[in-house]
């Protein structure tokens, strides 16, 4: 099924759409359009699943026993390191 709608377009936008158009690399402006949004949706999906996976890690973690975490001071030389290089005097 397909949805007729309007869209606005920058002068710059409009132009890329119709260069592409003319080159071949889509057969209109709306399989542009498509294709870009397409692309957009599955930029979000494999967010998701990153997000997801980050969150399962995250739940993972705090199942772990203190005693089996790394000692905080492990990373402090790290930690300052980055803090000087981004935050300098």
């Amino acid at each position: 099924m397909t949805v007729k709608t309007t869209l606005s377009f920058t002068d710059r936008h409009a132009a890329f759409l119709k260069k592409q158009v003319e080159d071949g690399i889509y057969a209109s402006q709306s399989a542009a359009v498509a294709a870009a949004i397409e692309d957009q949706i599955r930029a979000e999906e494999e967010r998701q699943i990153a997000l997801d996976a980050m969150a399962e890690e995250i739940r993972r973690r705090l199942e772990t026993p203190r005693e089996q975490w790394l000692d905080e001071k492990a990373f402090s030389a790290a930690v300052q390191r980055t803090i000087d290089r981004h935050f300098p005097e």
